[in-house]
């Protein structure tokens, strides 16, 4: 009779390996999100980018600023010792989404940076032992500046 059953460590690596391939989907989804979806209509100027900023009298410089700030963190979640910073300041990007449209447009799509933060704040636990790795990078290059 032969045995069947998968080894408990064959288990826990087959898991685990799944779970790092689902939070990599995870990963570029989001950048996906962030880099087309998000700040692409900014970075181009689009009519419905430019009449939310100028409602909000943030103006174009506004806008391309956050476009810039969600292009950069789209392409730091697909570097892997940046993804956890990235993860953690677009999840910054999105507090501050919350409270725009909360203060500028009566909660109309609120819950849209609340639902984006779920993942963000996934990923950036998840991948937060790329911390020390980004911080013995940016040391050494202090020190030989």
């Amino acid at each position: 009779m032969s045995d069947t059953t998968a080894s408990p460590a064959r288990t826990v690596t087959a898991r685990g390996r799944g779970l790092r391939i689902a939070l990599r989907v995870v990963q570029v989804l989001l950048a996906v999100f962030f880099a087309v979806a998000s700040a692409l209509p900014k970075l181009i100027a689009h009519s419905s980018a430019v009449d939310t900023f100028a409602e909000m009298g943030w103006g174009t410089a506004g806008m391309y600023a956050i476009g810039v700030l969600e292009l950069a963190g789209a392409v730091a979640l697909l570097v892997p010792v940046l993804q956890s910073v990235a993860a953690t300041a677009l999840s910054a990007l999105m507090v501050g989404a919350f409270v725009v449209q909360l203060s500028y447009f009566d909660g109309e799509n609120a819950a849209t940076p609340l639902i984006l933060m779920v993942p963000l704040l996934i990923v950036a636990r998840a991948r937060r032992g790329h911390n020390e790795e980004l911080r013995r990078l940016v040391r050494a290059r202090v020190r030989r500046a």
